[in-house]
């Protein structure tokens, strides 16, 4: 069995956040799978210019995409929706992301980034990505994420290892597609 690139995308970029902690969380049950070859993409190191225009910081960020076989997106929820900085992300690059599948990992607080999960689905969908049913949603974060430390709740330990299970089946399969036969997208 090949090895699946696996790119997890960080999509918070404000002062203070979580969501490297939440991403490193996540990458650690990812790396547990076998065959993934998993590393972490943080939009805070990629600089991607908000105009998109050409440079290289966007050129070397399509590289990436283009070499992933999964995406995992973890995001907050930020105002009932996702953060600008990820969807620049999504929109720095178009045929990168097609005939691929993607998994979400949200947080926040009550509602734990769900708002923000379906919103991205829709956004997806329209760069031709499938977005797996099962998603991670962490409650209460930053009660979860502190001191250095994750105390996840059980439901989100195993939501991950389904999403996982489900992004493993996509990758594999839609990779030996690509590989195949040009997306007609």
């Amino acid at each position: 069995m090949t090895e699946v690139n696996v790119e997890i995308i960080v999509g918070s970029v404000r002062a203070g956040r979580i969501g490297r902690a939440v991403a490193d969380w996540f990458a650690e049950q990812a790396v547990a799978k076998a065959g993934w070859n998993v590393t972490v993409l943080d939009l805070v190191d990629a600089a991607l210019p908000v105009d998109f225009s050409v440079t290289s910081a966007t050129a070397e960020f399509r590289e990436r995409i283009g070499r992933a076989d999964i995406l995992v997106a973890v995001t907050p929820e930020y105002n009932h929706g996702y953060p600008a900085a990820l969807k620049t992300a999504f929109d720095s690059a178009k045929y990168e992301w097609r005939a691929k599948p993607i998994g979400f990992v949200s947080y926040g607080g009550i509602a734990g980034g769900l708002r923000a999960t379906e919103q991205l689905r829709q956004v997806v969908a329209e760069l031709h990505m499938v977005s797996v049913r099962q998603s991670v949603s962490i409650h209460q974060a930053r009660k979860r994420f502190r001191d250095g430390r994750a105390v996840v709740d059980p439901v989100s330990v195993d939501a991950c290892a389904k999403m996982i299970e489900q992004l493993d089946w996509w990758g594999r399969g839609l990779r030996d597609s690509r590989e195949t036969a040009e997306y007609p997208g």
